[in-house]
């Protein structure tokens, strides 16, 4: 009688650490997919024309190859400015280091318009 309970016990418990290690195994906290802001974005800008799914997934790739760059470049300045807070000035800092110019400056400032909007809405 004790034998099968402690069997019962230990096949639970076995059963928990599989289903315990397969919830957690399967997130994926690296890429981001932003193929529907993709596709929003071109209707509004063109809105006859279309991607092909491979375009997308280069945008895609891109867009987190971009993102990647600009969070350890901004978390560089931050350790280097002895700061434990990432604040927005090491992000523009960062977005002018890595970008050109003129593209550095548009993206700044439709950044900080987005941010304003948000806290204001």
């Amino acid at each position: 009688m004790a034998k099968s309970i402690i069997k019962r016990y230990q096949f639970v418990k076995r059963r928990q650490r599989r289903a315990f290690r397969k919830r957690y195994s399967s997130i994926n906290f690296g890429q981001r997919n932003y193929s529907l802001y993709i596709s929003r974005v071109l209707k509004e800008v063109v809105p006859m024309r279309g991607l092909s799914s491979n375009t997308v997934d280069i945008m895609n790739t891109l867009i987190n190859d971009l993102f990647e760059r600009i969070a350890t470049e901004a978390c560089q300045l931050m350790y280097f400015r002895k700061r434990c807070t990432l604040t927005l000035e090491d992000i523009q800092k960062a977005v002018y280091l890595l970008v050109p110019k003129k593209l550095a400056k548009s993206a700044v400032t439709f950044g900080s318009k987005a941010v304003h909007r948000f806290i204001h809405s």
